[in-house]
C-alpha cells in the first residue's frame, strides 16, 4: 500500500492539532496505519530544537532560526517520515516547509525562495501529498490564544502585522500550487472542516 503523507499549514489558533486528530481517527477506522508528527519537536532532537527556537531567552537571528527549523525538519523526515511512508503508513504532520516559506521567509522577512530550498534540500526535495491550509484572520487566532490562557512562545508573541503576512504568505503559496493545497475556512465547525479535507481526499485515501 502507498503512504501518504498530509500536512496542517496555517496561522496560530487555526485548530491544526484538533483536524490531525480528526483524521488519524478517520483513517484508522479505513484501516490504515496512522503516524503524527510536528515540527519542531516530532522526535527527540526536535523536542530539544524546539525548545531552543520557540522558548529559550534572548535573541535568535532570522537566518538562525531558519536553519535550526531546516535541522528539525532534516532529522523528522530522515527518521521518523520516509521509513513511515515506505511501509504504506499516512503520515499526518503539524506544519512542514511551508511554515518555514510563511513564518522565517515573509514573517522574517527573509527571501522565501532561499528559505524554500533550504528545506528541500533538509528533506532531500520530500513534498507532501496534501497540505491543509487552515485558513483564519489572525485577530481570531489570537483571541483563541487567550481564550486557552497560553503561553505564547517566540512566534505567537510577534505583532498583528508579522501574522499578516505570514497569512498572505500562506495564501499565496496555496494559490501558486492548487492540486497541492486544500484551503478550508478555519471558523468552521471542525467535523465540517475534517469532512471537507477527507472529500478532497477522495482516492488517494
Amino acid at each position: 500500500m502507498t503512504g501518504l503523507f498530509i500536512t496542517l499549514e496555517g496561522g496560530d489558533g487555526t485548530g491544526k492539532s484538533t483536524q490531525a486528530a480528526l483524521l488519524g481517527e478517520w483513517f484508522t477506522e479505513q484501516g490504515r496505519e496512522v503516524v503524527f508528527t510536528r515540527e519542531p519537536g516530532g522526535t527527540d532532537l526536535g523536542l530539544e530544537l524546539r525548545e531552543i527556537v520557540l522558548h529559550s531567552r534572548g535573541d535568535i537571528t532570522a537566518r538562525a532560526e531558519a536553519l535550526l527549523y531546516a535541522a528539525d525538519r532534516a532529522h523528522n523526515v530522515a527518521t521518523i517520515v520516509r521509513p513511515s511512508l515506505a511501509r504504506g503508513a499516512v503520515v499526518i504532520q503539524d506544519r512542514y516547509l511551508d511554515s518555514s516559506a510563511a513564518y522565517q521567509g515573509a514573517g522574517r522577512v527573509l527571501d522565501p525562495v532561499e528559505v524554500r530550498n533550504v528545506s528541500m534540500w533538509a528533506t532531500e526535495n520530500l513534498v507532501p501529498d496534501l497540505t491543509v491550509l487552515l485558513d483564519l484572520d489572525p485577530k481570531v487566532g489570537r483571541e483563541r490564544l487567550d481564550a486557552d490562557n497560553k503561553r505564547f512562545d517566540r512566534l505567537e508573541s510577534e505583532a498583528l502585522d508579522f501574522h499578516v503576512r505570514v497569512r498572505d504568505a500562506y495564501l499565496a503559496m496555496a494559490a501558486s500550487e492548487p492540486d497541492r493545497f486544500i484551503v478550508v475556512d478555519a471558523s468552521l465547525d471542525r467535523l465540517e472542516i475534517r469532512d471537507a479535507i477527507i472529500a478532497r481526499l477522495g482516492t488517494r485515501s
